[in-house]
Formats: C-alpha cells, sequence, structure tokens
C-alpha cells in the first residue's frame, strides 16, 4: 500500500454497487455472505464487474471483501487460512480488472485506483445491523473483530482502505486505532445515516467528522448506502466538522429490509446524475453509487460531473489525485 496520498482539486468518481449489480447479473447473493459467496464461487464475474465501472468511467474500484470476514466464512467451514486468501484475492480482482482495463484502451491516462472494502461488524449478520449500529459491543470489542483483517487488507496492495457503511461512532473509534497501527496507508471513513445529520446509531456526524479530521491518514470522511436526497444534508454536517475531502457514494434511494432480505421503497437511478452537481458544489469531493446502482448509473454520473469545477476544501485541498 502506498504512503498517504496527495490531493489536488480533481474530482474522484468512484464505482457503484456490488452485490446488486451481480445479483442482475445473474449471481446468487441470496446467502449471508452476499458478495462474499461470489468472490468465492465465480470470481471472474466481480472482476468483469470491476472492468465494467473503469469502463463507464470510475476512477477507482472497491474490493469485494465487504461482506468477506473470518467470522462469516467460518460459518460456511473455510479455515483462516482460506479467509485470508479469499481477502487477497478480492484486492488482486480489481487489480486485474484494472491492468486488463489499462492493456484495452492504452490512450486512456486516467489514474485509476483500487480500494479494499473494511465493511462494518453489522454486516456478518446479514439483518441489516449497518443500518441500526445496535450491536452491544464494546470498542475492545469492535477492535478485536476488525484487527484481523483490517491487518490483510491494510498490506493487500490497494491504495486506499474504503471503511464504509459504518453505523456508529464507536465502530469508527475502533478503526481509527487500527488504523494508527498503520501510519501510512489511507482510508476513507464513510457512514451510514438516514437522515444527513445522525448516523444510524444516532450520534451526530458532525461528531463523527471531528473525530477523524484528527487522524492524519484519513483522507476523507463521508456517508455511502443512504438515500441521494440526504447526501446534501450530510455533506454539510460532515464539513461543519473537518476540512478533508468528503466522499459520497449513496444507493438508488431504497431501503434494505434486514428481516425480509430485500429492498423496499422506490428506486430513482437518475438521481445520482441529477444531484451530483450540487454534491460537488457543496464540497463532495470523491463521488459514486452503492447498492442499486450500476455502470450506468456511473456512466451517467461521468457525464453530469464533467463540466463541474470542485469548490476548494478549506485548507485548499480537492480530491486524491
Amino acid at each position: 500500500m502506498s504512503s498517504v496520498t496527495a490531493f489536488d482539486d480533481q474530482l474522484m468518481i468512484l464505482d457503484g454497487g456490488l452485490a446488486t449489480e451481480l445479483e442482475s447479473r445473474g449471481c446468487d447473493v441470496s446467502g449471508p455472505l452476499w458478495s462474499a459467496q461470489v468472490l468465492q464461487a465465480a470470481p471472474g464475474r466481480i472482476e468483469q464487474l470491476h472492468y465494467d465501472y473503469f469502463a463507464a468511467g470510475a476512477r477507482c474500484a472497491i474490493s469485494s471483501s465487504y461482506q468477506a470476514s473470518y467470522e462469516g466464512l467460518a460459518a460456511i467451514g473455510l479455515g483462516a487460512d482460506e479467509t485470508t486468501a479469499l481477502l487477497r484475492r478480492s484486492v488482486e480482482l480489481a487489480q486485474s480488472a484494472r491492468a486488463r482495463y489499462r492493456r484495452d484502451h492504452p490512450a486512456d491516462h486516467r489514474h485509476l485506483h483500487v480500494a479494499a472494502s473494511v465493511g462494518p461488524y453489522g454486516a456478518i449478520s446479514h439483518d441489516g445491523a449497518e443500518y441500526r449500529g445496535d450491536y452491544g459491543l464494546s470498542v475492545d470489542q469492535l477492535i478485536a473483530f476488525h484487527a484481523r483483517r483490517f491487518g490483510v487488507l491494510a498490506s493487500s496492495g490497494a491504495e486506499f482502505l474504503a471503511c464504509e457503511t459504518i453505523p456508529l461512532l464507536d465502530e469508527a473509534r475502533a478503526l481509527v486505532t487500527l488504523l494508527a497501527q498503520y501510519p501510512q496507508v489511507p482510508a476513507w471513513m464513510s457512514f451510514s445515516s438516514p437522515d444527513g445529520a445522525h448516523t444510524s446509531h444516532g450520534e451526530l456526524l458532525a461528531d463523527c467528522a471531528k473525530l477523524l479530521d484528527r487522524v492524519p491518514n484519513v483522507v476523507a470522511i463521508g456517508v455511502n448506502c443512504v438515500k441521494p436526497g440526504v447526501v446534501g444534508e450530510a455533506i454539510r454536517a460532515l464539513r461543519a466538522g473537518t476540512s478533508k475531502p468528503i466522499v459520497v457514494y449513496p444507493n438508488s434511494g431504497e431501503q434494505w429490509d434486514g428481516r425480509m432480505h430485500r429492498w423496499r421503497g422506490s428506486s430513482d437511478h437518475h438521481s445520482l446524475a441529477a444531484l451530483a452537481p450540487q454534491w460537488v458544489s457543496a464540497g463532495a469531493r470523491l463521488v459514486g453509487g452503492c447498492c442499486r446502482t450500476g455502470p450506468g448509473d456511473i456512466a451517467a454520473l461521468v457525464q453530469a460531473l464533467s463540466q463541474v469545477d470542485p469548490v476548494p476544501n478549506e485548507d485548499g485541498r480537492g480530491a486524491i489525485a
């Protein structure tokens, strides 16, 4: 993994949803492992999806390690060594897609990145706990859960760690403790939020931003897998607590029903492209999509932002080069 990365005034377009897009392409993600199940059974499908996101205009692919954990994979009979290999494979697949895309498109000189996904503790329960944060665990217990996987992903060769869908401040505290052990590893942290003002557990996003603003290798702070309509409020709340770049990658507007294991509500696949210019004007620097978005949504996002100039952060930094 590289040293902490410098910033400029460019936007970073992230990829879109992984598990839900794999499902739309015929993959079975119905079990508790989501995309980690495909990582084991059909890794080529994941590599192709990463490639398709680069082709759509994304500059950063996020690995398929969100749902992969030692505890979750042990439940289906995988040992620690097999789990470690799968975690590394998740990053290697994104790197392979990047290399293949570069070979196929030698005239495309964009800087393309890979981020290793560090999913929240709630992801292993497959019941929507990452949208509630009602773990009942201490910070020390969360550190113990994340530590081994965090170490593998931190040494995976990805340019960034994407600590994502964090529902509560204590989990952010646990991840900050682990980041201190890897001072040259850049990471972004993004929270789940029902309203753009609070985490899913109820803490103020501004307070989360204040905590992370003091962590040198946290290179961006934001929200993900939230409704597009709350992103603008989230950016304002986060900027009240940090001068670091803001990362946002909402879902399509639907809500995950953990009890029924399905998405509820209406989606608006046009909302990413329609709203993203406002997000950039408000201070977002890394922008993409999450669940129920796909390469077509990212292509539309790229087009919508092609003429948008980002406003510098208070400290003069823009997004990742």
